[in-house]
């Protein structure tokens, strides 16, 4: 069965159970109240009765009953009891709705408490049946009990006014049950409207698939609500954020989790981010927000997930390695056709020595650096980085040069080459982007490495227009620039700072005298007693 339909059962066999229940047991309480109320209600007659002047002067006139009935009667009338009842301290009749009774002795055996001078309410069966009482004694001037005053209602009456109440209590029962019927049916619906119609073994499969889905993900994922609290976080959220797993973050407000984030504005103007470098912990991360939609495109809040930039960079690398060997090879494709045409025209012309010695030139430029780089630069990783540097400052037209005096042969294993490579890399960049927005026709990149000493050293010079001064301090933080229209930019020296930090290592830079830059970059081959690779 469906849930939409047992959600219906349920809640009309509850309503109805509801109502059952309701009517038994204010059937009950009101039989019980109204017993209540009418014996309060006879016992206060028979008080006011017993303390008539004229009634208790009537005990000592020779029949009693001829003062005491007809004013007993006129009161009885008025307030609609059954009887009302005055006898002698022998419980002889002075007043009764029946005149015949009268001088009888009354009949229910309840006035010993009475004639002791106590007042009682009772049930007990007289002459007219079983009846509610409420009798008081008479008292005379001096105190002493000379009569009582007895006041009823019958029971069936009782019970018959009881069932009138109960009649329309009956009434709204019945319309209150068939409310809630139809909320019963209002509900289902809304419920299985806001569940996609899915049923509970469905959501429980999907919940535990999600689970599964969220742990399995490397990214860090956090969802908020349209109010922007926490409503998702998964394990790796924990790791990049460095909350520990056991403090609970579903439910508080992302600002105090993740400062400046841009979920809010998400949830706010639905316009998604993709692949925004972000900065938590010091650590520069990928982001990307989007909305999440609810019924009606209506947004309920926003997802993000987010990874360290550092977790891709091997990922990057290789790819960079490849991008840089095919732009490499299309700048040597187009440079070298060039230069066979050129041969092609010298051969034409049979200026054969020419042509030789133009093939002789280049074919030992190429032989040299490519021995070069083998024989200083053991690293394969480190290598294919600068052949693929010298690749692309040839398509730049930068005069790309790497000092012959190089040496990068002993580079200890527990430094990480991803760091290193990111560490040349964005040095030589940052280079080549300086270069290229100065107006000097020469536009100069040096490199020189040396692994001679206890460090690593590592020196990039340029021929542009140098560092501002007011600019110096400013170099290193994150998101800062010069460059016009750029997109993305400002990470680069932050990051290799901040790496360089991991390595224990340290970076200095200096003007030079035709206007450029030279950054130099010191990283220690040996750490005794700790693990560099580990160091955040």
């Amino acid at each position: 069965m469906r849930l939409h339909y047992k959600l219906i059962i349920f809640i009309s066999v509850l309503i109805l159970l509801i109502s059952g229940v309701f009517e038994l047991v204010s059937q009950e309480m009101l039989q019980k109240n109204l017993k209540h109320e009418k014996g309060l209600k006879a016992l206060a007659i028979s008080q006011t009765v017993a303390n008539i002047p004229e009634v208790r002067e009537a005990f000592s006139s020779k029949n009693p009953s001829l003062v005491i009935q007809p004013i007993v009667e006129k009161i009885r009338k008025k307030v609609g009891a059954e009887f009302i009842v005055v006898g002698n301290k022998n419980e002889v009749r002075y007043s009764h709705p029946n005149p015949t009774l009268i001088g009888k002795k009354m009949v229910g055996g309840d006035n010993l408490t009475v004639l002791k001078g106590q007042e009682i309410v009772s049930e007990s069966t007289g002459t007219l049946g079983p009846s509610l009482r409420g009798k008081s004694p008479i008292f005379d001037t001096k105190g002493n009990v000379i009569g009582v005053v007895s006041v009823g209602y019958l029971i069936e009456d009782i019970e018959q006014e009881a069932n009138t109440f109960h009649k329309k209590l009956l009434k709204n029962s019945l319309m209150i049950l068939g409310l809630g019927i139809a909320a019963a049916f209002f509900i289902s619906f809304n419920i299985k409207k806001s569940i996609f119609g899915l049923e509970p073994k469905e959501i429980g499969r999907m919940y535990k698939e999600k689970h599964a889905i969220l742990e399995s993900i490397h990214e860090g994922i956090i969802a908020i609500d349209e109010y922007g609290e926490i409503t998702v976080v998964n394990e790796n959220a924990h790791k990049v954020l460095s909350i520990p797993n056991f403090i609970k973050l579903r439910g508080l407000k992302i600002e105090d989790v993740l400062h400046n984030s841009q979920l809010k504005e998400v949830v706010e103007t639905g316009r998604p981010i993709y692949d925004l470098e972000f900065l938590i912990n010091e650590k520069v991360v990928i982001i990307n927000c989007i909305p999440i939609l609810g019924i009606d495109s209506k947004i309920v809040g926003a997802v993000t997930t987010f990874r360290e930039k550092s977790e891709l960079n091997k990922l990057l690398n290789e790819l960079s390695q490849i991008k840089a060997y095919s732009e490499g090879l299309r700048a040597q494709s187009h440079e070298y056709s060039n230069k066979l045409h050129t041969i092609l025209g010298l051969i034409q012309l049979e200026s054969y020595q020419e042509a030789i010695d133009l093939i002789s030139k280049e074919s030992n430029l190429t032989q040299n650096i490519i021995q070069f780089i083998m024989e200083e630069i053991s690293d394969p990783v480190v290598a294919g980085l600068l052949l693929g540097k010298i690749s692309l400052a040839n398509e730049l037209k930068v005069d790309f040069n790497i000092d012959y005096n190089s040496s990068f042969a002993n580079v200890p294993n527990d430094i990480n080459r991803e760091d290193l490579i990111t560490i040349i890399g964005n040095l030589l960049n940052n280079a080549f982007d300086a270069v290229l927005e100065t107006s000097k026709s020469e536009k100069v990149v040096s490199l020189f490495l040396t692994d001679l000493g206890e460090d690593l050293v590592i020196e990039v010079e340029d021929n542009a227009n140098g560092i501002p001064e007011e600019l110096i301090e400013e170099i290193f933080q994150y998101g800062f620039t010069t460059k016009k229209q750029a997109k993305n930019s400002g990470i680069g020296l932050h990051l290799v700072q901040r790496l360089l930090h991991k390595l224990n290592g340290q970076i200095t830079f200096h003007s030079n005298e035709n206007g450029g830059t030279t950054f130099v970059v010191a990283i220690p081959k040996h750490l005794k007693g700790s693990d560099r690779n580990g160091e955040q």
